[in-house]
């Protein structure tokens, strides 16, 4: 289980932390993608081991939700039975916190200060929900401060690589214009390319943090490094696999 690429994000120096690439799609981290869930299992563990030796995994059963779990002891890590979110946050030591993501956005958060971090997977439907103004709220309640928050992006698909249509842009206010930019017509219909790490940064802007690093790795555009839901999708693949970020409190 050697091997594993880990990229890490300045904002979060001093702070256990790593988002996970797929080492040329060798290693998978989600129990809904590919392999046996018993392996899936034991590469989670080995890769909480690498952010904090002696660590417990604590990572949740994710449905685009704008749901998040304090975590105060971490739960057998399996393919069935792990609380239903899409952020967790901690502010005990020891704990490993995990979120996996295929083009979403994985969002690591730490304030140093009160010893408090989190993680968040925000797709476009999470973020769009709330999970990026619920995790700093929760964050909150343990004793952190949005104004000593910092946050990080990690790999997520980039604004060339997703395209949408106007059923999607629907879901938007005007406000949100800036986050779309004009894609050429397909089929006849008009098309967009939608900004989901610009989203999501203006999401942790408006929720009081102020730092914030966008690592700008696209999923979509490197296969030897990433997971990708939609290119996948696109080159018709039975399955796709999951990257992991993981965040220990300091």
């Amino acid at each position: 289980m050697a091997g594993f690429q880990i990229e890490t994000a300045p904002v979060l120096a001093g702070v256990p932390h790593g988002f996970f690439g797929s080492a040329g799609r060798a290693h998978q981290f989600g129990f809904g993608g590919p392999g046996a869930s018993e392996e899936v299992a034991a590469l989670r563990a080995a890769a909480a081991q690498a952010i904090c030796l002696g660590g417990r995994l604590a990572a949740p059963h994710q449905v685009h939700s704008p749901d998040v779990v304090t975590v105060t002891e971490a739960w057998p890590d399996a393919a069935e039975g792990r609380p239903v979110a899409d952020a967790v946050v901690t502010a005990t030591p020891g704990i490993v916190l995990g979120i996996v993501t295929a083009d979403c956005a994985p969002v690591l958060l730490a304030d140093r200060t009160a010893g408090v971090v989190g993680a968040a997977h925000a797709g476009w439907r999470g973020a769009h929900g709330g999970v990026i103004e619920a995790t700093v709220h929760a964050m909150e309640a343990l004793g952190a401060q949005a104004a000593d928050i910092v946050a990080a992006i990690g790999p997520t698909i980039a604004q060339p690589s997703y395209e949408v249509d106007a059923a999607f842009r629907a879901n938007f206010a005007p406000a949100d214009e800036a986050h779309f930019a004009p894609a050429p017509e397909r089929e006849g219909r008009a098309r967009w390319h939608f900004d989901l790490p610009g989203y999501v940064a203006e999401r942790l802007r408006k929720s009081g943090i102020a730092q914030i690093c966008d690592l700008a790795r696209d999923t979509f555009a490197d296969p030897a490094r990433y997971h990708s839901y939609r290119r996948a999708s696109l080159r018709r693949e039975a399955d796709y696999g999951r990257l992991i970020s993981l965040i220990s409190a300091p």
